[in-house]
């Protein structure tokens, strides 16, 4: 070990670029689908190694000795960013003939951009790098800030953070809900990188000890959380998923839109299956309504006519409205339809994916001949406010359109006021890579953090019901046409959900800051 480590340490120009790149694409393995978690313990005990080994040749200011470091982290996130985001271009494959041109940037110029988070992350450990186990702090308080800026930062973009990497089934799930996306990021490459000590074995008791200390903790209350005993429901919602499996090459065709919209009504209307109740809630998928009903009206009253007394339809619709200017408006949207054809609640997609649903400085693309860079027949606009949604019995819910879900504390906002949420959207763009797989995890986090169920209707998949502890009760696999009737217990107190991990997720990253801080100025004390 000791040999492989000085070798690594050692690696100079384009050896040392290109084993960094292969490093951060192999800690790929430990996100979804694959969930290889080990994955981590290779990746990052090297990524260790190769920031040791990160020094400048000649003397420089603080920048510049900081250099190595970024590109060493930059090389980094590039294999990973790149590994973990190709099936991205697939969306500009669906009208090839005028999106192509475009493939570049999505596959590799998202994580060209997506790379920097991690070169700072190199760069600011660097920064606090002390020997022994106090480099392995300060690399895990570094990605820890960077995975939280991640969240926000250029609109936000928080897909497959390394945290994802150690929680690939329910039971080490767990924690997140006590720590939070943010705690585990932090958590788990501090565990991940340990073995990084075995090359020199400084510190290396201590840090095996703390290693196994955490996972034990981690797989331990994972353990106690799924064996307890569960809470009786205070009531049951029956719910059906409907999963219709339109092809994207049809999904905007006028010619097709009636045949669309008839099957959707027919897998709603289906009997239920032995067993299961008639449902009280049906769920379509995002932009699954193939027109707008402000134009047909008539498909309103088809869906009064389809649901029975009581039952509730909840549809991914587009909404227009004029604009100020006289100018058409459109909105993603998810609208509540009741028994009698009427809307009785809507919601607007906040967060637009950049260059998928609208085009940032428009007008600036628009003077480049850029004004729409994936298939469909208009951009969005934002919507400016969220609320929660009515449901039978008396439940509320709240709804996320798409990517919405993978934001934890707009998720964690709402979260306060409801007992459901629920997750529309289409990852037909993707087709079956592990795009649609990443986005599902996403809900089962969610799930977790906030102590409650999602209800995921997609329209090739992959459509579930995830319950309050991140298992997928049942769920249609990808690229099929069918429904999910479940009887869903739920908590239907007005408590607030508890959320600890919103605070501690932070005081987990600022205690790593303060130890590696704390061990790098020891170091240099006992230098002077």
């Amino acid at each position: 070990m000791v040999r492989f480590a000085g070798r690594i340490i050692l690696l100079s120009g384009w050896r040392r670029n290109l084993t960094a790149f292969l490093a951060g694409a192999v800690a790929v393995l430990a996100q979804a689908p694959y969930d290889f978690f080990f994955a981590g313990f290779l990746s990052f005990p090297i990524l260790v190694w190769l920031i040791d080994g990160a020094v400048a040749d000649t003397p420089a200011g603080a920048l510049r000795r900081l250099r190595p470091a970024f590109a060493t982290g930059w090389w980094f996130g590039f294999g990973y960013f790149l590994a973990g985001l190709w099936w991205i271009g697939g969306a500009l494959l669906v009208e090839a003939e005028s999106f192509a041109w475009a493939l570049p940037f999505a596959v590799v110029g998202i994580p060209l951009i997506l790379s920097f988070f991690y070169g700072f992350a190199a760069a600011i450990a660097r920064l606090f790098w002390s020997a022994g186990i106090g480099r392995v702090v300060a690399l895990a308080f570094a990605f820890g800030l960077m995975e939280w800026l991640r969240t926000f930062v250029f609109t936000g973009f928080p897909w497959i953070p390394v945290g994802f990497g150690a929680m690939p089934i329910p039971l080490l799930m767990q924690s997140v809900s006590v720590v939070g996306t943010t705690g585990m990021n932090v958590l788990a490459v501090f565990v991940f990188a340990m073995p990084a000590l075995l090359a020199d074995g400084r510190n290396l008791k201590l840090g095996a000890a703390l290693a196994v200390l955490l996972a034990a903790a981690h797989a331990g209350y994972g353990y106690l959380r799924l064996s307890a005993p569960a809470a009786p429901a205070g009531r049951t919602l029956d719910v059906r998923i409907v999963q219709p499996n339109i092809d994207l090459s049809e999904k905007w065709d006028g010619r097709v839109r009636e045949r669309i919209f008839s099957d959707l009504l027919k897998l709603s209307s289906e009997a239920p299956k032995a067993g299961a109740n008639k449902p009280q809630l049906i769920v379509w998928p995002e932009t699954s309504v193939p027109f707008l009903f402000s134009e047909r009206p008539d498909g309103l009253v088809a869906i009064g006519e389809m649901l029975g007394e009581g039952q509730m339809l909840m549809a991914g619709t587009v909404r227009a409205e004029n604009g100020s200017g006289g100018e058409t408006l459109y909105y993603n949207s998810v609208a509540s339809i009741n028994d009698k054809g009427e809307i009785v609640g809507a919601i607007d997609k906040v967060h637009l994916v950049p260059f998928g649903e609208y085009i940032p400085l428009a007008d600036l693309m628009a003077r480049v001949g850029l004004t729409q860079l994936v298939a469909g027949p208009m951009n969005f606009e934002a919507g400016t406010s969220r609320r929660p949604f009515d449901l039978p019995g008396g439940l509320k819910a709240a709804a996320y359109i798409c990517y919405e879900i993978i934001f934890p504390e707009l998720v964690a906002v709402d979260a306060a006021s409801t007992q459901i949420i629920v997750n529309v959207t289409n990852d037909a763009w993707f087709g079956d890579t592990p795009g649609p797989y990443q986005h599902f995890r996403q809900s089962q986090i969610r799930a977790v953090e906030n102590g409650m169920p999602v209800l995921r209707a997609a329209n090739t998949g992959i459509s579930g019901i995830v319950d309050p502890f991140g298992r997928a009760v049942d769920a249609l696999a990808m690229n099929t046409r069918g429904i999910i009737d479940f009887s869903l217990p739920v908590d239907a107190s007005s408590a607030a959900p508890s959320q600890p991990w919103r605070v501690n997720g932070f005081l987990i990253m600022l205690g790593f800051a303060v130890a590696a801080g704390g061990l790098k100025l020891r170091q240099r004390l006992r230098a002077n």
